[in-house]
């Protein structure tokens, strides 16, 4: 099957499906990637994909609704930043149940700008997926928003210190990947992000405790102080 921009989200499916590995399926279910509604297909296949059909934001929409593993991760990856709107994402991330497709998904709404809203919004929904997105968000910004005031992304720290106690897997990963990326970001982030590092290494809580020291041991790492100009 030939696919490009006209393509739909039908046609695009079944190329998926033809596509499908077990063997791929099985080494998603060891990295703890939900496979029940999975093809069995890398991100770099549909990356291929993606390069082939181009941007879609109404065909990403149906590509999500299919409830499959790798149309959501692609409609992500087509969906138009500028077209997304908080109601949309809103309503993704009630869908979320896998980390991959969570930490997709965070990486379009920074693209989009709809972080600023969500974050908040999301660390303080209890379930564990959509407070992960939350998390991933910091994370991503902190790398990819280059000419965002650092001050923005310090002044997330107090909310990664407010759930440092979540103690779930994928919410816990996500403070500690979000801590780490604010502090590995230039020298200005890197001080403030290490205090709290080590505030948390401290902590009574175990997840804190844990996630504290994680990132103390990277942000105090040679390569990263090396790379900061802090050495």
């Amino acid at each position: 099957m030939s696919l490009g921009p006209s393509s739909t989200a039908d046609e695009i499916i079944a190329h998926l499906r033809s596509l499908g590995s077990e063997a791929d399926l099985a080494g998603m279910a060891r990295f703890g990637i939900v496979t029940d509604a999975a093809i069995g297909l890398s991100n770099v296949e549909l990356h291929k994909v993606t390069r082939l059909v181009k941007a879609d934001h109404r065909r990403a929409h149906d590509l999500w609704q299919s409830g499959i593993r790798e149309a959501r991760i692609l409609a992500a990856f087509t969906a138009d930043p500028k077209a997304l709107t908080l109601d949309e994402a809103r309503r993704w991330s009630d869908d979320c149940n896998s980390w991959e497709v969570v930490d997709t998904v965070a990486d379009l709404f920074v693209t989009a700008r709809v972080e600023r809203e969500l974050i908040p919004e999301f660390a303080a929904d209890e379930r564990e997926f959509v407070r992960r997105i939350a998390f991933a968000m910091i994370a991503t910004a902190a790398v990819h928003l280059k000419k965002e005031p650092d001050s923005t992304l310090i002044a997330w720290l107090p909310l990664i210190e407010q759930h440092s106690a979540d103690g779930r897997n994928f919410v816990k990963k996500a403070v500690n990947w979000a801590l780490r990326q604010i502090g590995k970001r230039n020298a200005a982030c890197h001080g403030p992000a290490l205090a709290l590092a080590e505030r948390l290494a401290e902590s009574s809580d175990r997840a804190a405790r844990w996630t504290g020291k994680d990132a103390v041991r990277e942000l105090k790492s040679d390569k990263v102080l090396a790379r900061l100009g802090l050495a």
